[in-house]
């Protein structure tokens, strides 16, 4: 039964109960009149009893109370001789009068006790379940609007809102134009505020517990961020740091190789050999092409970082795309190049494919062996093409496959380079649909496998 805040019946209740009991009292007696002469008084008094117990059920005590008293008096009016009066010809018929009131009213309490117990095992068992739920769900961004909205549908509520001073920190449901029904103090500087119907005492009681679990649900989440930011700007810091290692050495070297070449060719006291100057401009090309890689490799990361970067995905052959990569490769010698040219299209970003493919050509070159082969195939299956770039280099254990693709992460010791070709390969074949998988090559070694979706898939 609902109540209002000092744990009287609510009007609402009682209308009800009263309709139950008004509607209920009429059908009987309208049943039971015609057949007066073929039913005994304790027979109607019995029948009476159900529009009362109807009423305590449905409004509580007092609606049922008023019902019995009204079913008493009609018991007299219709069915105690002398009829439609209410006067009573028998001690015996008064005793039975007096009996039933007292019936119907001991009938009522219980039923209302019985109500109220029910309504109260249901507030626990909600508290429970509520309190259950707020301790095994984790401070997840989107916890305390479920619970919000999970106390609104279990109040029966119109809104329920956690409030930070005047700032609402969370919010369930659509609040009514006027004021809220009940504050709850939540934790130092919160309170729960509900609209929508009247709260019983143990209603807000239940509601007080709710809306200090609430508070320390809205904390757990804050603490959550916090530490979610926390780690955000570690990650950053270490690669910052990284970067700054890394690019220490990777741009000083080129720049320095740039800087002593172009040096050495204006000093105007040495007459060069053309063969020496060619191998001092080559030496200017090779450095100019390193740092050109460089910069491109950190504008790489720093898009797919940043969340901008934008693949244009479109049917293309594989095999050109491959041989493309391939051409800018400086050792092109030790790739065995198998990739069908009879392949289906795939869906790519050409653009994007021939970096991935270069980076893992670079890597795979840097991986091997000075006289090992690197093999580059191609395959279709279940509506993928797949692109393999096999090295016979020491491999890597299966435990830090994952941690290569992090930026600053280098597969070996040999060779410079910021260690990102990897992070820029996955990103790069993820923005356009893909996969980049590491296995191992039998006989030793590691393979990288690209897979993009088939332009037009074979029906299963």
């Amino acid at each position: 039964m609902d109540g209002d805040e000092t744990g009287g019946p609510a009007p609402r209740g009682s209308r009800l109960g009263v309709a139950v009991a008004v509607l209920g009292l009429a059908v009987v007696t309208a049943t039971l009149v015609p057949l007066r002469g073929d039913v005994s008084l304790a027979s109607v008094s019995l029948l009476y009893l159900v529009p009362v117990v109807a009423a305590a059920a449905a409004g509580g005590v007092w609606p049922a109370l008023l019902g019995a008293v009204g079913a008493d008096l009609l018991v007299n009016f219709f069915f105690v001789a002398p009829y439609r009066t209410l006067s009573v010809d028998s001690p015996g018929n008064a005793i039975v009068l007096v009996v039933y009131v007292l019936v119907a009213a001991t009938v009522a309490v219980a039923v209302d006790i019985a109500a109220r117990q029910r309504a109260a095992a249901t507030r626990r068992a909600v508290e429970a379940r509520l309190l259950a739920q707020i301790s095994a769900a984790p401070a997840a961004a989107g916890s305390l609007p479920q619970l919000l909205e999970q106390v609104r549908l279990a109040y029966r509520m119109r809104a329920v809102a956690l409030l930070r001073g005047d700032e609402t920190v969370d919010l369930a449901g659509d609040p009514p134009s006027g004021g809220p029904v009940l504050h709850v103090p939540a934790g130092p500087g919160f309170r729960l505020t509900v609209w929508g119907r009247h709260v019983s005492a143990e209603d807000r009681q239940t509601l007080t517990r709710l809306a200090a679990a609430a508070f320390r649900l809205s904390e757990n989440q804050r603490l959550a961020d916090e530490a979610a930011r926390a780690r955000e700007l570690a990650e950053i810091d270490r690669l910052r740091a990284a970067l700054l290692n890394a690019v220490g050495h990777d741009l000083r070297t080129p720049l320095a190789g740039i800087k002593a070449a172009v040096s050495s060719l204006r000093q105007p006291d040495v007459d060069w050999a053309p063969q020496d100057q060619a191998e001092l401009l080559a030496t200017v090309e090779e450095s100019t092409d390193r740092l050109v890689s460089v910069l491109e490799n950190l504008l790489s990361l720093s898009r797919l970082q940043a969340g901008v970067l934008s693949a244009v995905v479109e049917p293309v052959a594989l095999d050109a795309v491959a041989a493309e990569a391939l051409i800018h490769l400086p050792d092109r010698g030790r790739v065995d190049f198998d990739v069908p040219d009879d392949l289906p299209l795939g869906l790519a970003d050409p653009g994007l494919l021939e970096r991935v493919l270069a980076n893992l050509l670079l890597n795979a070159v840097a991986a091997g062996p000075p006289d090992g082969r690197i093999r580059v195939s191609g395959e279709a299956s279940g509506g993928w093409l797949r692109l393999h770039v096999v090295d016979h280099g020491p491999g890597l254990p299966a435990q830090d496959r994952e941690r290569m693709f992090e930026p600053f992460q280098r597969l070996h010791d040999r060779g410079g380079g910021l260690g990102l070709g990897l992070a820029i390969a996955r990103g790069f074949t993820e923005a356009m649909g893909g996969t980049l998988m590491p296995s191992d090559t039998p006989g030793g070694g590691l393979t990288m496998t690209v897979a993009v979706p088939a332009a037009i898939r074979a029906e299963e």
